[in-house]
């Protein structure tokens, strides 16, 4: 083979190899792979005590993390759903990125508001981590670190009486399985919740990898203080500061 030939051969081989490799994650300016973020947002009636306050604090938490103000970082995807329906296991669409991105805080709210609205009668988690699990399969997301935020009262619904009254048997039947193996890094962010239901939730919800974090509800209700009066939403620098301590306080261990 001619010279010529063999580098071109060489350069066509070379070519297949990487065409053929697995993609990188998108990083970010520091060199760390950007996360991709999944929400579910409680529909349940169960949920209705707090879901205005919730509402508006995710407005900010999404606008916030999409224009990567205040220290909080950009993620690769995104994707929001409701945690509900009137029958088990009755799924959600997953509204993407793409319908959140541009938009302002009232928008973003507004539209939260109309896509999750309050009128499901079930809170089922399973089906929610399992459509996680195959979104984050399907768009080959599994090399990044993933965090679930989850924006509910954290009580799961189940139809039969005894097991509502025994906590081991009530959170015991929480499948977390989607989730454990899907990333090496993969955060379940509880917010709203009890310091009882965060408890039961460690205590309770079977799981080997995902580590949990939960934030309880009489929290997350103060988070209106942080903001100052007069400021635009990139310069409420005391919210992003709660924000990034509290609700996206880094887990490092799955002891936690």
């Amino acid at each position: 083979m001619r010279p010529r030939h063999r580098l071109v051969a060489t350069a066509l081989v070379s070519g297949v190899l990487l065409g053929s490799s697995v993609p990188v994650p998108a990083q970010t300016v520091d060199g760390k792979p950007r996360e991709s973020l999944f929400v579910g947002v409680d529909t349940s009636g169960s949920f209705r005590r707090d879901y205005d306050n919730a509402l508006s604090f995710l407005a900010y938490y999404l606008y916030g993390h999409l224009n990567a103000v205040g220290g909080l970082r950009k993620p690769r995807e995104l994707f929001v759903a409701a945690i509900g329906g009137r029958e088990a296991s009755d799924p959600k669409a997953f509204r993407p990125i793409h319908d959140f991105v541009g938009k302002d805080i009232a928008q973003i709210e507004a539209d939260l508001r109309k896509w999750a609205a309050p009128i499901d009668s079930l809170t089922d988690f399973n089906v929610f981590f399992a459509q996680v699990a195959r979104i984050a399969k399907e768009r080959n997301l599994v090399l990044s670190p993933i965090t679930v935020l989850i924006v509910s009262d954290g009580i799961p619904d189940v139809p039969v009486q005894h097991v509502k009254q025994d906590p081991a048997s009530l959170y015991g039947q929480i499948d977390l399985r989607p989730l454990d193996y899907l990333s090496k890094n993969l955060t379940l962010r509880l917010t709203y919740v009890s310091p009882k239901v965060g408890d039961e939730w460690r205590k309770y919800v079977p799981r080997q990898r995902v580590r949990l974090w939960a934030v309880e509800a009489d929290v997350m209700r103060e988070w209106r203080q942080q903001l100052t009066p007069g400021l635009a939403p990139a310069d409420q620098a005391r919210l992003w500061k709660w924000v990034r301590e509290n609700v996206d306080f880094r887990v490092r261990s799955r002891g936690l």
